[in-house]
């Protein structure tokens, strides 16, 4: 089965491809469920802004190995991951423009690269999403523990708690969780902003109380600072690149007009983004600092800036509070990509509902119960998910600057498709060196797992394919014609149940046949000699048919008899209506056999026959129901 979707590319004009507005230039009353850029910041970006955490120690730790010598090559590592950061979001902010469905690397990738590629580039970011929040969410919890070690033995339930939070208030919508974040995000770039205008007028650190008797992770034998370790700090401190796209990827979840407030939000990141590592880097090199075991970066530097005072702590909690949170950004981004994807048949249809908050529930849920189980396998332990994570972004940004080179050179502008060329190279040098530094620890199951996600695409694909040939998609049916229709009614006694269904028959039907099993136990002999007894008085104008059976079972029987009438009469319409009891109570839904749900999987399974299941509501009599 195919789905054409509707993908416009203008990304000269982004007001072109924008939505349009409703009468008299108001917003569609859906907007209310969307974001504005500064929402979107708040809900999309909060894995980009939490990654300053980490991204600077990641350079100095692999640095660290060339000793003190290595560590004055912080400031140009981390110049030159800006470099690539102002590539990346003048890229996706074109993304956006020229794929206002949203999907990012997937939408530009499939486009300009061919239907592969895109799978590729959706599967990198799945991944990339789902260890997001695995990763978030125990970096979050670990500086918890790091403040509380009496909690470390509770860290896996403590993970999953903050995960159903922040499930929780996604599935009131996306709206909902920006709101909920804008005070944290707020509050950490605030914290990290004032520490680095404060720390840029100081001559030396003001405190070293946080590193005071921590062993140093610098190298005692430094070795020489070559191309290679460069590269290697380059690619690990790309990891604070992390959830740039995330915008991109979620468009469609903007208020009109969503292009521009999208590529709002995505400039508004880079620039933030790009301020603090450097800005976090120049403090490194002015205050002369050096990695220990135990300490971050980051406390570092908020000691050396602020002092060991309240102001520090704010830092620290502000860091535990966002990386904890950042997991939303997976949750903001994927489940509009899994509906993409859905819509493409590519994943189940139902990843491409929505609710009424503009919410795709079912992508939130199914994302929560991937990292809920990551979560577990791992044991709550970051250093078991961190050397999976980022490789798959990488892949994502590759193909996605790679397809748009093929964007800008159709279009006649080399100019960006150098720029975008540029981009595409650092990052695929960045896949390929994260990727062989990390096989050993753990990224060997990220290159098995992309093709692994490619092929099970592949597989819906096939299967939507198969339904849609089967079904004639796309092709004009017969005219319709009438044919003998004949509705069998499964009844065990006389009541209003009875007498409703085959009301409710000889209303749908041309002919209508009630039946009965019936088995050979007498006690069961008498019951079916009663029913035939009680059903002759009554005599309704429905002829009863007895269906003998050697098993206590009522599906088989029925199904068995409804073949048979295929087999004398193929062209007959047959439809099988079940009767059943609604209770006026939910819980008394425990006190019926569920034989109609037994009868109806049976019939579903064996034949082709119509099922209707007539539901007869019991009323509540003054706190008491009727018996049945």
């Amino acid at each position: 089965m195919t789905t054409v979707s509707a993908v416009s590319e203008t990304p000269d004009n982004p007001a072109d491809v924008d939505d349009p507005p409703d009468i008299e230039g108001a917003a569609p009353p859906e907007d209310r469920h969307r974001l504005t850029a500064l929402q979107g910041l708040a809900a999309l970006s909060l894995d980009a802004m939490a990654s300053v955490a980490y991204g600077p120690e990641a350079i100095v730790l692999v640095l660290a190995a060339a000793g003190g010598h290595g560590l004055g090559f912080t400031l140009p590592v981390t110049l030159a991951i800006a470099a690539l950061l102002a590539v990346l979001v003048a890229s996706y902010r074109q993304v956006i423009a020229a794929f206002p469905d949203g999907g990012g690397s997937y939408a530009a990738a499939k486009t300009h690269l061919g239907r592969r590629a895109g799978l590729v580039a959706a599967a990198s970011l799945v991944l990339d999403y789902v260890l997001n929040v695995a990763v978030a969410v125990t970096a979050g919890v670990a500086a918890l523990t790091s403040a509380f070690p009496e909690l470390y033995g509770d860290r896996v339930g403590i993970c999953l708690a903050v995960l159903v939070v922040v499930t929780a208030v996604n599935l009131r919508g996306i709206v909902d969780s920006a709101r909920v974040f804008i005070a944290p995000t707020a509050v950490f770039v605030g914290a990290i902003l004032t520490m680095i205008a404060v720390g840029l007028f100081r001559e030396g650190p003001l405190s070293t109380a946080a590193a005071d008797g921590q062993a140093s992770a610098l190298a005692d034998n430094a070795t020489t600072v070559g191309a290679l370790l460069l590269l290697k700090a380059f690619a690990s401190g790309c990891s604070a690149l992390t959830g740039v796209e995330a915008i991109a990827n979620a468009v469609p979840s903007f208020r009109t007009p969503r292009v521009k407030r999208a590529q709002h939000a995505e400039v508004t990141l880079g620039a933030l983004l790009g301020v603090m590592l450097i800005g976090l880097s120049v403090l490194i090199s002015r205050f002369g600092l050096q990695p220990v075991e135990g300490v971050t970066v980051l406390a570092q530097l908020a000691d050396a800036s602020l002092g060991h005072n309240w102001a520090f702590y704010v830092v620290q909690f502000a860091t535990m509070i966002l990386l904890a949170l950042s997991a939303n950004t997976s949750f903001g981004g994927l489940p509009v990509l899994m509906s993409l994807l859905a819509r493409d048949n590519y994943l189940p249809h139902v990843f491409a509902l929505k609710a009424d908050r503009q919410v795709h529930r079912h992508g939130v849920l199914a994302l929560a119960a991937v990292s809920a189980g990551l979560l577990v396998f791992s044991g709550g332990d970051t250093n078991t998910l961190v050397p999976l994570f980022a490789i798959g972004v990488f892949v994502g940004f590759t193909l996605c600057q790679t397809g748009m080179v093929l964007h800008w050179r159709a279009a006649g502008k080399p100019a960006k498709a150098l720029l975008n060329g540029l981009g595409a190279v650092l990052t695929g040098i960045c896949a390929v060196v994260v990727t062989a530094t990390k096989f050993t620890e753990g990224a060997w199951l990220i290159v098995l797992a992309l093709p692994a996600i490619v092929l099970c695409f592949e597989a819906v694909h096939r299967a939507y394919r198969r339904i849609g040939e089967d079904l004639g998609l796309g092709r004009v049916p017969e005219p319709p014609h009438r044919d003998h229709s004949l509705i069998i009614v499964p009844v065990s006694n006389l009541s209003r149940l009875t007498g409703e269904a085959l009301n409710a028959a000889v209303s749908l039907g041309d002919e209508v046949r009630a039946v009965t099993v019936t088995h050979t136990d007498a006690e069961d002999r008498r019951a079916s000699q009663a029913l035939r007894r009680d059903w002759e008085l009554w005599n309704p104008g429905v002829d009863l048919v007895e269906l003998p059976s050697l098993t206590r079972t009522v599906g088989r029987p029925v199904s068995a008899y409804v073949r048979r009438i295929y087999t004398y009469h193929p062209t007959t319409r047959v439809t099988v209506l079940i009767p059943e009891v609604e209770p006026a109570h939910v819980w008394q839904r425990l006190l019926q056999n569920q034989r109609g749900s037994v009868l109806a999987r049976a019939v579903r399974r064996d034949t082709d026959a119509v099922i209707c299941r007539l539901r007869f509501r019991v009323a509540a009599r003054r706190g008491r129901s009727d018996a049945y």
